[in-house]
């Protein structure tokens, strides 16, 4: 199959909407059973098993972190389309392996393979920009959100159907969503940037840190964007342990865990995409957030005492309301952030989500298997969650003292 662009198609958002459905789908597939293989490679030692499936994840979001912006640099350079497709076959070839893995140490080296492809999101971004106006990009990326979200939804409860059956299946199955990814882009996705447009490759461009550091640029919101990346270390807590809190505490199997991660994704969908507005509109930015990191903090502290599985569920609908603090801190930040600079701060925010996700499932696990040990006279498996709460309340504090301190412009 050429590399070049399917003749007679244009580039469409339909398109890349389909791409990040199947992206997702096939990430959410592995979330309710991938702790549990670890933990099989550990020999049913679950608090060995919190530990590496921590740093699994940890590396897996560290080569995310680093291979997010070299696949959006390469993407200018060569196209959206041969990066999405490389991208693509990266992944499924992670899946296989991680599939046939006949031990650990090769379930780690196809996470890092799989680490690097997965910042296929950054090029899916740049795709929408090519093929939308910029005054209906911001439309366009809800749209592709909504495509992240319905991903994640499906996924986890395909994923725990599946792994009920066979705790491999799931791997099997997203391999099968990836290639079915891979041909629809071989056979439908066009290239969306034309040669013309494009330009050379740049180490700079591809440096994750030198963009962060930027945010030096806007000392009245960095306060804030220190909340918005405490308050996302304490959200990759909990999702690092959920599959391992649940099973230990609860005896829930991968099909239990994909359904409560199935109610999540719908309670977060109807907060983020129904409710956060009229909220925020009614209270203002600030009380917005507020309200939205109490809720995490309240959440996360009630799963720690949780003591019967059906009290999760009750939970999980409380701490959606969480989800009204990120949009409500990146309005408020808009307010202060010259039109010209929006689109990098925003850029800033994306990297300082991507990096919370390398410290935050290994503080996470290994607070988790430190609280379940053996040898530990006391157990406390919510150990994570009262951790996460913390956070909460420190990223609380963090956007309070910002309000305060703020000008009514930056």
């Amino acid at each position: 199959m050429s590399a070049s662009a399917p003749a007679g198609r244009q580039p469409a958002l339909g398109f890349i909407f389909v791409t990040v459905v199947l992206t997702v789908l096939g990430f959410g597939l592995l979330i309710p059973v991938l702790p549990e293989l670890v933990t099989q490679f550990e020999l049913g030692d679950r608090s060995a098993g919190s530990h590496s499936y921590g740093w699994l994840v940890s590396i897996y979001a560290l080569m995310q972190f680093t291979g997010a912006p070299i696949l959006g640099a390469l993407s200018d350079r060569f196209g959206r389309r041969k990066v999405i497709l490389v991208a693509l076959a990266g992944a499924a070839i992670d899946y296989v392996a991680m599939a046939l893995a006949p031990s650990l140490t090769l379930l780690f080296i196809a996470r890092m393979v799989g680490g690097l492809t997965a910042g296929l999101m950054s090029t899916a971004n740049a795709y929408v920009a090519d093929v939308t106006p910029p005054e209906k990009r911001a439309q366009s990326f809800g749209l592709i959100g909504a495509a992240f979200g319905l991903g994640f939804i499906v996924g986890p409860l395909i994923g725990g159907l599946l792994g009920h059956i066979d705790l491999r299946l799931p791997f099997w199955a997203a391999a099968g969503c990836t290639a079915l990814n891979w041909l629809y882009g071989c056979f439908v996705l066009p290239e969306s940037l034309p040669p013309a447009k494009r330009r050379a490759f740049s180490l700079k461009r591809a440096n994750p840190v030198g963009a962060l550091l930027a945010l030096r640029r806007f000392p009245t919101v960095l306060r804030l964007a220190q909340a918005f990346f405490i308050l996302t270390l304490a959200q990759m807590m909990l999702f690092s342990i959920w599959a391992l809190y649940t099973t230990h505490r609860y005896g829930w199997d991968p099909r239990h865990v994909g359904l409560s991660l199935m109610l999540v994704g719908v309670s977060a969908a109807i907060v983020q995409a129904g409710l956060a507005r009229r909220i925020i509109g009614r209270l203002g930015e600030r009380r917005a957030v507020i309200l939205g990191l109490l809720s995490s903090a309240v959440a996360q502290t009630l799963y720690g005492f949780a003591t019967e599985s059906w009290m999760v569920y009750s939970v999980i609908v409380l701490g959606s309301f969480a989800g009204i603090a990120g949009p409500a801190m990146q309005s408020h930040i808009t307010q202060r952030v010259p039109p010209d600079e929006q689109g990098a701060v925003q850029g800033i925010y994306s990297g300082l989500a991507s990096l919370a996700g390398i410290p935050g499932p290994l503080l996470a696990t290994w607070t988790f298997g430190w609280a379940i040990a053996p040898e530990r006279s006391l157990h406390v498996p919510g150990l994570p969650f009262f951790i996460a709460a913390s956070l909460a309340l420190t990223a609380l504090a963090l956007a309070v003292r910002s309000f305060r301190v703020a000008s009514p412009r930056a």
